[in-house]
Order: structure tokens, then sequence, then C-alpha cells
């Protein structure tokens, strides 16, 4: 075969590899303008080389961001060094549509690019390539993985009858607050409460009916907090609520609002009706705690004490309180 054949042949097979490769192929001049524009561009843009040669990047594609993309672009021009861009970094340069059956989730195409100097005789980058990756499989894949991961991660911390914090996950973060307060010597409130006479609930409507109460009350719960504040089952019907950068007077408010909500609330289950009320004791941090079990025994012992004395109460810890109960104890 002559040679100048032989050069004829490698040119087609070139420009054919160039127009049939699954990869985006994309030459702009110093005034991003298209200058090369192969056949998977066309294939994904619907557009022809012929309608994109000599325009300006920008006004083809306005979803491409501009600052970011110049920004890029210009270490190329200046540095003559190599650019690589991953979809974590910037999901795609050109918002192309998914077309995969496999990932058909996603709305659009997911891209790694590189980003190449093309310098002339002299020396001189007066233009650079980009080369577009389609990693949609790859992107999607990863996505719902950390998806799932975070599902089970949202799940080992969720009580699954009240959807609340269970007691393992709240009771760590009453523990980071309670090593927060003792750096800082600020004020928080730890409040726990239960169902008043629940056997009686669970005996006469049966563990369902008790089941429904629990929810009932976890909802009333969650439309009461903040967003800085933590609530979780602590166990059986007792639940637990870390109030953050709150005194015992805010905590008073916030526990009789709950108290007084509740017991003015109904539950309609099984075509009957039932009416709960709650016991509630809150403690508010001490330094004398020298760790955080303290702060949800002295809580708790204010609990106990509402309902000693009469239930649907509130009972704030003090000192005193804890003496009493020594002194009961003592007695018995």
């Amino acid at each position: 075969m002559p040679a100048a054949d032989f050069e004829m042949n490698e040119i087609h097979w070139l420009m054919d590899m160039f127009n049939t490769v699954d990869i985006g192929l994309v030459v702009l001049d110093r005034e991003y303008r298209v200058c090369v524009w192969n056949g998977f561009m066309e294939n994904h843009s619907g557009l022809l080389p012929s309608a994109v040669k000599d325009k300006d990047i920008f006004d083809i594609f306005p979803s491409i961001d501009e600052k970011w993309f110049r920004s890029k672009a210009e270490s190329v021009f200046v540095l003559k060094n190599r650019s690589f861009t991953i979809w974590e970094q910037q999901p795609y340069i050109f918002r192309f549509k998914n077309y995969r059956p496999i990932t058909g989730k996603a709305d659009y195409m997911y891209q790694n690019s590189t980003i190449i100097p093309l310098s002339t005789v002299t020396g001189e980058v007066g233009h650079i390539c980009i080369i577009i990756y389609d990693v949609t499989d790859e992107a999607m894949n990863k996505i719902e993985l950390e998806k799932a991961n975070h599902e089970l991660e949202r799940i080992s911390r969720t009580d699954s009858l009240t959807q609340l914090a269970n007691r393992g996950y709240w009771e760590a973060g009453l523990r980071n607050e309670f090593l927060r307060l003792r750096r800082s010597n600020g004020c928080s409130s730890l409040l726990m409460f239960d169902i008043d006479h629940f056997k009686t609930v669970n005996d006469e409507y049966g563990h369902s009916g008790g089941d429904e109460a629990i929810r009932h009350i976890s909802d009333l719960l969650k439309k009461t907090l903040r967003e800085t504040d933590t609530a979780g089952r602590y166990g059986g019907e007792e639940f637990a609520v870390t109030l953050v950068d709150t005194d015992a007077e805010g905590a008073r408010v916030f526990a009789e609002r709950l108290r007084s909500l509740i017991e003015k609330s109904s539950i309609f289950y099984d075509e009957q009706q039932i009416k709960i009320t709650v016991s509630v004791g809150f403690a508010t941090y001490s330094p004398s705690f020298t760790k955080h079990e303290q702060w949800i025994e002295a809580a708790d012992m204010a609990l106990y004490h509402s309902k000693e004395t009469g239930r649907n109460q509130v009972t704030q810890y003090t000192p005193e309180l804890k003496k009493d109960s020594v002194k009961a104890n003592n007695a018995n």
C-alpha cells in the first residue's frame, strides 16, 4: 500500500474512532469557542458539529457554571497542566439527560472530566480539549449505597414505635451535652416523664391500645420540641427530653405546657376514647454532677416524686428532694 494511501486510511481510522468513542471530546479556543465536537457530544446534546462550531460554549450551554469552568480552564491555559474533575465535586459540565436504563433514577448524566492543554509548535497553549466520561452508573451506585447506609444509621438510633431517638442514642447525646456544660459552665435541663396508670391502659385496651397511647404521646412531644432539643424513649412508657440552654424556669414552662397538652388531648382507638395524663420530673444541670448518670438520677427522682404525690404534675429536682428520698429509704 502506498504511503499516501496508508496515511489517508490512518486519518480515516482516527476520525472514525474520534466520532464513535464512548467519551465526549470538545476542543475550545482561547475565547471559549467550539472548534471540535465529536459524535458522543452530538448524540447527547442533539447538536451537530456544524451547529456549534465557532460558537461560544456558554451561549450554547447556559447551564454550565461559567465562573467555576473558567477558573478550571484558565489554570490549564496558563499553567499548561491537565485539570481533573470528578462528579462528587461537580456533577457535570454539560447537562445531558440520562438515558441509561439501569440508572433511570438519575435525571442527568453524571460526569468525570479531564481538561488537556493543546500546544502549538511554539509551545503556546491556544486551545484546550475537554474529555467527558459518563459515570452515571458509578455515581448512582455510590449514591444509593450512601442512602442505604444513612437509613441503616437512622434505624439504629431510632425507636421503631415512636420514631424518637432510642435510649442508647439519646443517652449518648445527653453525655455529650453534659461534657459541653462542664467545659462552658452553661445551663441545660433534663426532663423525664411517663404515662400515669399505664398498666390500666394496657389492661383495658390491650397492648395495641397501649402502643397507640405511646405513639400519641410521642407525636405531641415532637410538636412541642424546639430544633435544639432532643427527645427519646427511655423505656416502656417513659420518655426523656434534653432541653439545651434551658434554665429551671424555662424547663418548668416546657414541662407544664406538655403536661397540659397531653391532659387535654384524646386518643381514639378501636372506636373508643382514651384519656391519659403524665407525671413529669426535671433537673437542671448542676456542677455537683460528676457524671451524666447523676443528672438522669436527679430527673428520675423528681419524676418519682410527681408520681408519689398525686401524678399529673411537674416536679423540679432539688437537693432537698434527694434528702427526703434518702430519709424515706432509711425509714423503710
